[in-house]
């Protein structure tokens, strides 16, 4: 499954998942090659990724990983803002 929805986030910002992956490099000084070698994959094949920002869920495991992060998916209520 594509994970192609927005995430709502802790903090109440809603930004897609390329954005926050871009951020989380940024904090972590992690390129974007570098991030390509230690998920196993092509810089451009990545790249492409991020622009289309289309990943499979084993690859958001991946690269939270390659980050020393963990990866938890939430679904948030927009109106009460309650988490699911």
């Amino acid at each position: 499954m594509y994970l192609t929805f927005i995430a709502y986030l802790i903090i109440n910002i809603i930004m897609d998942i390329t954005e926050y992956i871009r951020i989380c490099l940024v904090k972590k000084k992690i390129s974007i090659s570098q991030l390509a070698e230690m998920t196993e994959q092509s810089q451009p094949n990545l790249s492409t990724k991020l622009k289309r920002n289309n990943f499979y869920t084993n690859e958001l495991e991946k690269i939270a990983n390659a980050m020393n992060c963990r990866l938890e998916v939430r679904f948030v209520d927009k109106d009460s803002n309650q988490e699911l």
